[in-house]
């Protein structure tokens, strides 16, 4: 067990963020897998950017590598524009 003060604050605080991430990574997967299902042109067109929107943040947070999100999206766009 940590010893010092500090320790045991950055013991709490890596908990909390790694629900966090766990918390946001899953809502995009489920938010992908929404938009992976619609056949519904329009309406997967307008889900697209608040899907890149989650994805890029989770890049920029480095819970995902930036470039498995550029693959993500480019993916995501390719199968919308084939609808």
């Amino acid at each position: 067990m940590a010893n010092h003060k500090s320790a045991l604050k950055r013991i709490r605080r890596n908990e909390a963020v790694r629900l966090r991430n766990r918390y946001q990574h899953k809502t995009t997967r489920n938010v992908i897998k929404k938009l992976r299902s619609e056949t519904n042109k329009k309406k997967a067109e307008k889900m697209f950017p608040e899907v890149v929107s989650m994805i890029d943040k989770l890049a920029k947070r480095n819970i995902i590598h930036a470039n498995k999100a550029a693959n993500l999206k480019g993916k995501l766009a390719k199968q919308i524009s084939s609808l």
